[in-house]
C-alpha cells in the first residue's frame, strides 16, 4: 500500500451508489448529497430504481441506483458518467458499470461476488473484473459484509445458532444494542458510505448528526450505523491503494442563507403550503397513491400542525372530486397523481372549469402509456393536460424546471388558481420529483402577495354566481357566508342569473369568456440564455430538461459555437413575447422527451413556425455528450439536420 496517496482537485464530481433494491443505495446517496449541500456544494441527484416492490436477491433486474452530481458552483444535472462507482453485489457491477467514466474508482463488496452471485449476474468466468474489461488497480476490493460484522460483533464470533450462511434471527453475542444479524446486514450501506466520505474527505460529524436526526427515537440504530461509517472511513484511511485517487473539491461561498438538500416531491409539498399560508386558506390534498408523486401526500400529512388536510381516497376519481368539494368550501385544494391518474380525474378537472373553481392537479408524470414505466421519467401528458377534456375546457399549465425549482412552481400554481378562479395542471416529474437539488430556504415576506377574488360585501343581496371582476374572474363566495348563498354544478349556467341554461348565445359567450380569463393571466416572459444576439441556434424546451439542455448549451459554447436557449415553465397560457422570441432566430431545435408533443403545440400557436426536433423516450435524463453531438451539426454556420 502506498503511503503518498494522490490527492485529485475536482470543479466536480459524480458518485453513483448501485445495489440491490433492498441494499439502502438510496439512503446512502441522500445522506451523502445532504452532506455535500450542507458544506456549500452544488448538487443534483438522479434515484433510478426497478418497479419491483422487491426483486430477486443478485438479479439483474433488481438493482437499485442513486447518482449524486457534486460541484463548486450550480450543478445544472446529475452527470453522464459517474468518478466513482459504488456496486454491492455482482448484478450492481454488470448494470451499472456502463454508467462509469474510462478509468473511474470501483468500490465493490468481494462478500457479494460468490459463484452463486456470480450465475445470477451471468458472468461466465470468476474473473468479473478481467471479463468486464476493469483495471483491477482501479477498484477497492473489500469484504464489506465481513467488515460491517466485525465492527458491530465484539468480539467477533459466530452467533449461536446461525446457519453456513449467516442468516439468524437471534442476536449475536456482541452485538450492537442487541442488534440481530440481519439488521448487522442492513448497515452495508453505510460502510459503504464511509468509504466514499473518506475518499471525499467528508466532515463524518456532519453524516452522524444526521443520522441521529433521522433515527431520533431510535438511538440503538443512528449509533450502530455511525460506528459502522466509521469502520468504513477508517478502512479507507488505513488500507488504499497507490491507485486510487482521493478527490476534494472546494465550495465557492454561496449568496447568505439557510440551505437544504430537497428532493422535488419535497419542495412541492412546501410550496403548496407556502402558498396556503400567504393566502389566509387551510390547505387540503385529496390524493390516490401512485409512483412517482405519493411523496407528496406522505410529506403534507406530516404538518396538521400547519392546518394542512389529507385524505388518502378510495380512487383516482374520489381524489378530485373530494378536492373540488374543499374548493368550493373556500381551501387551497390539491389533487396529486401521475399520468395514469390523470386519465381518470379529467371529469372532476372538467368540473372545475366550468364550475370556476381553484384547485391544482399535480402531474409527477412518468413513462406510459398505461401502466408503462412506474419508476421510470416521460414529458409525455402535455397534450393530454393541455386539451385531454371534453368540450372547450382551458386550464392553465406549468412545469417545473428543477427540484428546488418545483417549490416555486407549486406556489405559483397555487396563486394562478386562487386569484383567476380556475383549476391549475402543475407538471412535473419522475426525475425532478425523486432528484435532489441545494435549496435556499425563501422568506415567506419575499413571496408574492396572494388575493383571491372573494365577493364585495357591496353585492350583497344581488350577486349571482358567475358575476365577474374586471380581469374576468368569477368572484368567490365562501358557503355560510350571509347574503351570498348559492349553487354551482356541471350544467351550463346563465351568465346573468346563473341558473341552468341552454341558450346557444349564452353558451357561446360562457365560453368565450371562460377562455378569455386564462388568456388573461400575466406570466413572466420567455428569457432567453446564452449567444442572445447572434445565435445560429436556439434550445428549446420545457420543464424537467432545463439542466440538461442548459449543459449542452454551455458545452456547445465552449467548443465555439453560437448557441442560446428559451426554456418554457408556463405553457397555457404561453408568454406574450413567445412568438418574438422563437421568430428571432434561424434555426430552433425543440428537444423533449416525448414524440414531439411541444413543438406541436407550438405550431399549433405560432404561424410558419417549423423547428427541428430532437425526441427520445428513454425513460431516462437525457445525456448531455449526446445532445452536444446532436446539435453541434445545427448549431454550424450551414447547419444540417439531426439523425
Amino acid at each position: 500500500m502506498a503511503e503518498n496517496l494522490e490527492v485529485k482537485s475536482l470543479d466536480q464530481v459524480v458518485v453513483r451508489f448501485s445495489g440491490d433494491s433492498g441494499d439502502g443505495m438510496q439512503l446512502a446517496g441522500n445522506i451523502f448529497s445532504t452532506v455535500s449541500a450542507t458544506v456549500g456544494n452544488g448538487i443534483s441527484t438522479f434515484p433510478d430504481y426497478p418497479a419491483d416492490i422487491r426483486a430477486p436477491q443478485g438479479s439483474l433486474t433488481g438493482v437499485s441506483g442513486f447518482q449524486v452530481h457534486i460541484g463548486e458552483g450550480k450543478v445544472y444535472t446529475p452527470g453522464d458518467l459517474c468518478d466513482v462507482l459504488v456496486a454491492m453485489n455482482a448484478a450492481a457491477l454488470k448494470t451499472q458499470y456502463r454508467y462509469a467514466k474510462p478509468g473511474a474508482t470501483i468500490i465493490i463488496d468481494t462478500d457479494s461476488f460468490g459463484p452463486k452471485d456470480l450465475e445470477k449476474a451471468q458472468f461466465k468466468t470468476e474473473d468479473y473484473l478481467g471479463e468486464m474489461g476493469i483495471d483491477p488497480d482501479r477498484v477497492i476490493q473489500c469484504p464489506l459484509t465481513t467488515m460491517v460484522k466485525k465492527a458491530l460483533i465484539a468480539p467477533p464470533s459466530a452467533p449461536e445458532g446461525a446457519t453456513s450462511d449467516g442468516k439468524t434471527k437471534e442476536a449475536p453475542s456482541g452485538a450492537v444494542g442487541g442488534a440481530s444479524m440481519k439488521d448487522i446486514l442492513k448497515c452495508r450501506n453505510m460502510f459503504a458510505l464511509g468509504l466514499v466520505c473518506w475518499l471525499f474527505d467528508r466532515d463524518l460529524n456532519l453524516v452522524a448528526n444526521y443520522l441521529r436526526e433521522k433515527f431520533a427515537k431510535k438511538p440503538a440504530i443512528a449509533e450502530a450505523n455511525i460506528k459502522v461509517i466509521q469502520a468504513g472511513w477508517d478502512y479507507g484511511h488505513n488500507t488504499h491503494s497507490s491507485a486510487i485517487n482521493v478527490y476534494r473539491i472546494e465550495t465557492k461561498h454561496k449568496e447568505p442563507g439557510r440551505y437544504m438538500d430537497i428532493t422535488g416531491n419535497k419542495a412541492t409539498a412546501y410550496g403548496f403550503m407556502a402558498a396556503a399560508e400567504k393566502a389566509g386558506l387551510r390547505l387540503y390534498l385529496g390524493s390516490y397513491p401512485i409512483t412517482p408523486a405519493t411523496d407528496v401526500l406522505h410529506e403534507l400529512s406530516k404538518h396538521k400542525s400547519m392546518g394542512v388536510i389529507t385524505v388518502q381516497c378510495e380512487d383516482e376519481i374520489s381524489g378530485a372530486a373530494s378536492a373540488l368539494g374543499a374548493a368550493f368550501a373556500g381551501a387551497l385544494a390539491v389533487t396529486s397523481t401521475s399520468g395514469p391518474g390523470i386519465c381518470l380525474k379529467s371529469e372532476a378537472m372538467n368540473l372545475a372549469v366550468i364550475m370556476e373553481l381553484p384547485m391544482v392537479v399535480l402531474d409527477v408524470q412518468r413513462g406510459g402509456p398505461a401502466t408503462g414505466l412506474p419508476t421510470k421519467s416521460e414529458q409525455t401528458d402535455l397534450l393530454q393536460v393541455l386539451f385531454g377534456r371534453n368540450g372547450e375546457s382551458p386550464m392553465p399549465v406549468l412545469a417545473a424546471t428543477s427540484p428546488a425549482d418545483c417549490f416555486d412552481a407549486a406556489y405559483q400554481a397555487s396563486k394562478i388558481a386562487l386569484e383567476h378562479m380556475t383549476p391549475v395542471v402543475l407538471l412535473t416529474d419522475a426525475y425532478v420529483a425523486n432528484g435532489s437539488g441545494a435549496f435556499k430556504l425563501p422568506q415567506m415576506a419575499s413571496l408574492d402577495a396572494i388575493n383571491p377574488p372573494y365577493v364585495p360585501e357591496e353585492l350583497k343581496g344581488k350577486w349571482t354566481p358567475y358575476m365577474r371582476a374586471e380581469n374576468g374572474t368569477r368572484y368567490w363566495a365562501i358557503p355560510g357566508r350571509e347574503g351570498f348563498t348559492h349553487i354551482l354544478g356541471g350544467l351550463e349556467k346563465d351568465s346573468e342569473t346563473g341558473a341552468i341554461s341552454t341558450n346557444p348565445e349564452n353558451h357561446d359567450l360562457m365560453t368565450r369568456l371562460r377562455q378569455q380569463k386564462i388568456a388573461n393571466i400575466e406570466v413572466p416572459d420567455l428569457e432567453v440564455e446564452g449567444d442572445v444576439a447572434d445565435a445560429d441556434l436556439l434550445i428549446v424546451g420545457f420543464g424537467s430538461t432545463y439542466g440538461h439542455l442548459h449543459s449542452a448549451m454551455d458545452e456547445l459554447r465552449q467548443k465555439g459555437h453560437k448557441v442560446a436557449q428559451a426554456h418554457f415553465k408556463y405553457l397555457n397560457p404561453l408568454p406574450k413575447n413567445t412568438t418574438e422570441v422563437l421568430k428571432r432566430y434561424k434555426k430552433v431545435v425543440v428537444a423533449e422527451q416525448n414524440m414531439g408533443q411541444l413543438a406541436a403545440y407550438l405550431r399549433m400557436k405560432i404561424d410558419n413556425f417549423v423547428p427541428y426536433q430532437f425526441n427520445q423516450v428513454k425513460g431516462q435524463p437525457f445525456v448531455v455528450s449526446e445532445l452536444v453531438s446532436k446539435l453541434a451539426p445545427l448549431s454550424a454556420p450551414e447547419g444540417a439536420t439531426i439523425e
